[in-house]
């Protein structure tokens, strides 16, 4: 069965369509872990282009879920986040995900060029700079380069696993922290592809702007079909040439794990497997 995975706060989370489990290294330094049912979509949702909409929703939730329960597992209990503290952090960050990487883009490409294929062109390429100088900017950070060592904890057990190998720390770090079905690798197909069908919009500006929005779910859809067929075709050459920029995104969101760890990441996998 395919698992999936994501960094959680000094820990890693793995998924699969009947569990999740999450594993964290505590102050203490033990390794607490939780399993909890994986939320999965009706049936009826399991078709082209629908599946993609909808499961990446649930991916989501589960993914917040295993994330917070992280974070309060670091703080003393007079310290844990509330729901109405997650909530408005939540909108908040998405509400600055949209300001920064559609609403800035947008207006800037306006101002350089009202219309036509310059705007386009201008708008796409501000969108791909802001989203890497992101990346770049907060990978200097010390919290964050340690979520990004987990990431590359979670990838190599994963690949440790798919190559039906023992889960130890040795054979754990011999894999690469690379992986093709990485939600970074997701991202960077959604940034190709908003440039490709944003382009198609044209009439007033509340009519693209307000567009861009409405079409963030079609192109979410899109994104996960193109990423599922070139997991399946992995070995082909021109499939290895289109994921190529997907991974070398994947040398900021991946860093090299310490083998402690790699411990994390083959107790939360462990979880998921029994």
């Amino acid at each position: 069965m395919e698992v999936g995975g994501q960094a959680v706060i000094e820990g890693v989370m793995m998924r699969n369509k009947e569990k999740y489990a999450v594993a964290v290294r505590l102050p203490n330094g033990k390794i607490k872990i939780v399993k909890q049912k994986s939320s999965n979509f009706p049936k009826w949702f399991n078709i082209f282009f629908l599946r993609g909409v909808v499961g990446l929703g649930y991916s989501l939730y589960d993914g917040v879920r295993a994330l917070v329960w992280s974070s309060n597992q670091s703080l003393g209990k007079e310290e844990k986040l509330s729901k109405k503290e997650i909530v408005g952090t939540l909108s908040l960050s998405f509400l600055a995900a949209i300001g920064l990487f559609v609403a800035v883009p947008f207006f800037a490409a306006r101002w350089l060029h009202s219309d036509g294929v310059w705007f386009n062109v201008f708008d796409g390429l501000f969108r791909v700079v802001l989203f890497l100088g992101y990346l770049a900017l907060i990978s200097r950070m010390k919290d964050v380069k340690t979520l990004f060592q987990y990431h590359g904890a979670e990838h190599k057990t994963i690949y440790c696993h798919e190559n039906k190998k023992e889960l130890t720390v040795d054979n754990v770090r011999s894999f690469s922290r690379f992986h093709p079905r990485c939600g970074t690798s997701f991202l960077f197909v959604i940034l190709i592809l908003s440039i490709i069908v944003f382009s198609f919009l044209s009439g007033p500006i509340w009519f693209k702007f307000l567009g861009r929005l409405v079409l963030l779910p079609v192109i979410a859809g899109l994104g996960y079909e193109l990423l599922k067929l070139s997991s399946k075709y992995v070995n082909n050459f021109f499939v290895k040439i289109a994921i190529t920029p997907g991974l070398w995104l994947q040398r900021v969101t991946t860093k090299e794990p310490t083998d402690r760890q790699i411990e994390v990441g083959i107790a939360s996998l462990k979880a998921v497997l029994k």
